[in-house]
């Protein structure tokens, strides 16, 4: 009976330095959420997918550069000779060299209208000599300098064609849908990597708990086999029932090292989540600080579809999909229309000896040159391209459309199947307890008969092997039911509120 007590508080207690090892090796307490945390700030899947957001962020800041406006500016030079000859009343002229230099400058871009526009501006300097001759005698030579130069502004505003939207327009608003998409394929990350650290850990749980059974198991198989000894040397057991006991005795060490090893690969996965320096956590046992338990939890179907339905990160990104695909077709809509632009200019020019005088016409405004209209062009054949873009798009909305209802649907199954699933494993969990319970009693029973030689060794040694099952089933069956709860909460999409993770983008 007192064995039996033995067996059931070491269920109940978590062993201290299960590994039963001299090595020496840091031990580290460790929470759940504090496994969490520490997933969340070094785990590598975060790591790499939170510069998802950040890289489409530098898309949509780069798709505004379209609206830049450019700077233009330009200088030349050109010096031209021209030979003397007779014009065509056959009058001499002289020779004459001219030099021009000329400046301009001019700043253009596009505003979210889709209205081009162009502020420019220009001079030019020419100046030279020519000679002065009658009947071929050489009078002299005349200097001369012309300056001119002026203000110019034009525009190009559609007024069917890439009005309501343009490339540049179409660009902006498919990078904003890219980070909405990267934004959620992070928080579906960082929910995969907490049901991953939950899992882990209660998995690590079981390990040890395992260890304990084991150790239990190992001590009342050797207590058998000595007592066996003692009763084999009285005469009162045949040497077959020692050997019974010595077989349970190896078979115990041999499971026992086997619930070491994983205890051991089950630590490894877990640090292998909560940080992207493996060696350094080779020297450290963590000991998870919390016991393995299982509390009934209230399932509501209908709120857990619910939530599904609008946390679920791959379901908002099929509905950002669809958003995207609805812009592009209104953007391949508006190509349908003729090209139909309204344009203008207006310019002040002016010119004169100096630069300065050139400048001052300008200023005057006495000089104006303006001019508007519109520029109609339409494709002859119908603009079949376009046409068909829009058939493309639309086709793909429809699609779009039917891949959205798939996951909705498959969404709701998914969540169903969990919500039984944790239904199921909480039942498991009360009857793997009550059968611990009652192999517990049945050997207890068994070795007072062994005591009082109304049973035999076998009996006794395979009521221990079915109450060490027993006890291996029960934490396996609280390991399902949290991780049942932890996996209902990925489908459902609320593993950030179940932790208490306030995730935000900036």
């Amino acid at each position: 009976m007192k064995r039996t007590a033995l067996f059931l508080s070491a269920l109940t207690v978590a062993a201290g330095g299960v590994l039963g090892t001299a090595q020496a090796v840091e031990t580290r307490p460790l929470t759940l959420e504090d496994g969490i945390q520490m997933a969340l700030e070094k785990n590598l899947d975060i790591r790499i997918q939170r510069l998802g957001p950040q890289i489409a962020r530098y898309s949509v800041s780069g798709s505004y550069s379209a609206y830049e406006p450019t700077l233009s500016a330009g200088a030349s030079f050109r010096s031209t000779t021209q030979p003397g000859g007779f014009d065509e009343q056959n009058r001499p002229f002289g020779q004459a060299q001219t030099s021009t230099e000329s400046w301009n400058a001019g700043i253009g871009g596009l505003l979210p209208t889709g209205l081009r526009y162009e502020f420019g501006t220009g001079f030019s300097d020419a100046y030279g000599s020519r000679e002065i001759s009658i009947d071929n005698v050489l009078l002299g030579i005349q200097q001369f300098e012309n300056t001119s130069g002026a203000f110019r502004f034009s525009f190009s505003q559609p007024l069917l064609r890439n009005f309501w939207i343009d490339s540049a327009r179409l660009n902006i608003s498919l990078s904003r849908k890219s980070l909405e998409t990267s934004e959620l394929s992070l928080r579906n990350q960082i929910i995969n990597t907490i049901t991953s650290v939950e899992i882990a850990y209660y998995e690590l749980i079981a390990a040890r708990e395992t260890i304990s059974v084991a150790e239990v198991a190992l001590r009342l198989a050797e207590q058998l086999l000595r007592e066996n000894k003692k009763r084999v040397e009285v005469g009162v057991m045949a040497p077959l029932d020692e050997k019974e006991a010595a077989s349970q005795v190896a078979a115990s060490r041999a499971n026992l090292l086997g619930a070491q090893n994983s205890y051991a690969s089950r630590q490894n996965q877990l640090k292998s989540l909560l940080g992207d320096q493996f060696v350094a956590w080779h020297d450290v046992q963590l000991e998870p600080a919390e016991p393995l338990t299982a509390e009934p939890t209230t399932f509501s179907l209908q709120d857990s579809w619910s939530r599904g339905i609008t946390l679920r990160p791959d379901l908002l990104q099929a509905k950002v999909d669809l958003e995207r695909r609805n812009i592009t077709l209104r953007y391949q809509k508006n190509q349908l229309f003729p090209q139909l632009d309204l344009t203008g200019t207006y310019a002040q020019s002016g010119s004169g000896t100096e630069f300065s005088d050139s400048l001052s016409a300008i200023y005057s405004g006495n000089y104006p040159e303006y001019s508007f209209g519109t520029v109609l062009s339409i494709p002859l054949a119908g603009n079949r391209q376009a046409r068909t873009n829009v058939r493309i798009s639309k086709a793909e909305i429809e699609q779009a459309l039917l891949r959205l209802k798939q996951i909705e649907q498959n969404v709701m199954v998914q969540i169903a199947d969990a919500i039984a699933q944790a239904r199921t494993s909480y039942q498991q969990v009360q009857a793997t307890k009550e059968a611990q319970e009652f192999a517990a009693e049945a050997l207890s029973a068994e070795e007072k008969k062994l005591e009082n030689g109304k049973s035999t060794s076998f009996q006794v040694l395979q009521l221990q092997r079915i109450l060490t099952t027993r006890a291996y089933e029960y934490i396996r069956a609280r390991v399902d039911y949290s991780a049942a709860l932890a996996r209902l909460a990925q489908v459902e999409g609320s593993t950030l509120d179940r932790n208490r993770v306030n995730l935000e983008f900036r």
